[in-house]
């Protein structure tokens, strides 16, 4: 009997010990993060015994803010909603809040994009977050600055500019007119954003890094599938995460874009390649001021990049062009008849392949494109990080936060572009440059306007040309929306079914 009212009294003791450690650290828990959010708030708010004046907004949870509602709206293509709920609730068109573990501020507007894009010296640099950093690399044009951006966007535009693409814009006729061919023939339906990003991979591979076998380039794709998928993942990279998943695929490109710029370095050395030959040899024979090459992880990254801009971008706009050709038949019936015109110029010089001049003829059709990247642009926007303390609107920026620029601050701003919801065309049927500055920024602007653009005009142009001229198509999914995965793509796939003209 002692014994077991002596065991009972060491359970009771015990149990007490227990609860007191319990509640012991229950408390130094509560205490520690007490302490780190007010260091947090501290850090925000200066830290330095200067208040400063934050934008308006709110931090959210801690550590992971509102990134999820921000991922959420991403993937639904509703980040311009997010953005103008944000706007009316602060009252502001800066605002703070924090996005994929970082503290950010939201600019909105003609002037938040001047003072992002400009190039001038406004205390920001162009920096992603960890998972678009991840997939892209550290050396990405997308991260440069200064001398280093101006060298590698001199390298890009090299091969990229108009004065270069006129050498090889019949090489790219010809390229899109066979894959087209190969790819649609005898075929009744497809999925049109799968054949588009097949089409423009193979173009990309084929035009910008010198590759021919079709095995070689397919395998590419997939990977880069693959690899962008971890651009708005959370950067945990676990086995079976999405962002492992996308580490592994950049393993693999990195690997194959290493072999290939190693390849073009021997051949140049040895005067079997021009430095001009492909977008490889031009970033291979840069020399800096100091008259060194870019080290070869430079140049793996900044080729990523360009595979990004020059391939997903191209097929997004693809995608919407034709999915919007399939509903609006007075878009459609404009597109045929100046295509044909095109062919028909095309005919009476002799059959040849298309040339510039022929691009030139294509400005309503380019206009519908124009239009389209308004109403959706295939990035919908980018972040750059603070590396100084500045200010913008009234507002501080401390020093290591986001800034978060959006397209459609300016692109739905009915103040610029009358019922912005609407799609009309007419807007750019005269020039772009009547589009008021910093307002239209599907390719960026300014300093950090896109050196592909042009590149990426006329592939759109000619793909657009040879399946207009030989086909017409129906929707097989009527109202199929869009989502953002990462980018905005119809969200089966596109499914249509193909007529050829010459059937009709």
């Amino acid at each position: 009997m002692y014994i077991s009212i002596y065991g009972q009294d060491q359970v009771v003791r015990t149990m007490e010990v227990v609860s007191e450690t319990s509640s012991i650290w229950v408390s130094l828990t509560i205490v520690l993060i007490i302490a780190f959010w007010k260091y947090y708030h501290k850090k925000v708010s200066g830290g330095g015994g200067r208040r400063l004046k934050l934008p308006p907004g709110s931090f959210g949870l801690p550590l992971i803010g509102e990134t999820m509602s921000f991922v959420k709206a991403h993937k639904e293509s509703k980040i311009g909603e997010w953005v103008d709920d944000h706007v009316a609730k602060h009252g502001s068109s800066i605002f703070k809040t924090v996005l994929m573990g970082s503290k950010t501020v939201v600019i909105t507007g003609q002037a938040g994009n001047r003072f992002i894009l400009s190039g001038s010296d406004n205390g920001i640099a162009a920096n992603q977050p960890a998972s678009v950093r991840s997939v892209l690399g550290k050396h990405s044009i997308f991260e440069l600055a200064g001398g280093r951006h101006k060298l590698v966007r001199g390298g890009m535009t090299r091969f990229l500019g108009p004065e270069s693409i006129q050498r090889y814009v019949g090489q790219m006729d010809s390229l899109v007119n066979q894959q087209l061919s190969q790819e649609l023939n005898g075929k009744i339906s497809v999925k049109m954003v799968e054949l588009m990003k097949k089409i423009t991979l193979r173009v990309t591979c084929s035009l910008l890094f010198g590759l021919d076998e079709d095995k070689e380039k397919d395998e590419l794709s997939m990977d880069f599938t693959t690899l962008l998928r971890g651009v708005w993942s959370f950067p945990i990279n676990f086995p079976g995460t999405t962002c492992w998943k996308s580490m592994k695929a950049r393993r693999r490109i990195v690997n194959k874009l290493s072999k290939l710029a190693a390849r073009r370095r021997i051949d140049l050395e040895e005067g079997r390649l021009n430095c001009e030959a492909d977008v490889i040899s031009c970033l291979v024979s840069l020399r800096d001021e100091n008259g060194h090459p870019l080290l070869e992880e430079e140049i793996v990254d900044n080729l990523l990049s360009l595979m990004s801009a020059s391939h997903d971008t191209i097929t997004v706009l693809l995608s919407l062009f034709i999915r919007h050709l399939a509903i609006d038949s007075t878009a459609y019936n404009k597109v045929l008849k100046e295509q044909m015109e095109v062919a028909q110029a095309v005919e009476a010089n002799n059959g040849e392949k298309l040339g510039m001049r022929e691009i030139q003829m294509m400005k309503y059709t380019w206009s519908v494109a124009q239009e389209l990247m308004r109403l959706t642009p295939p990035v919908f926007g980018g972040f750059r990080t603070t590396w100084r303390d500045t200010s913008f609107g009234g507002y501080d920026i401390p020093k290591g936060w986001k800034v978060l620029w959006v397209a459609s601050g300016t692109h739905m701003d009915e103040n610029l572009f009358q019922d912005p919801k609407k799609f009309d065309s007419s807007r750019f049927e005269g020039s772009v440059k009547s589009v008021p500055p910093y307002t239209y920024v599907a390719f960026g602007a300014g300093m950090r306007f896109c050196p592909g653009a042009d590149f990426a005009r006329i592939e759109v142009l000619l793909v657009i040309h040879h399946l207009i001229k030989n086909y017409k198509w129906t929707q097989l999914i009527r109202d199929e929306p869009i989502i953002q995965d990462p980018l905005p793509y119809p969200a089966m796939g596109l499914p249509v079914k193909l007529c050829p003209i010459n059937t009709l």
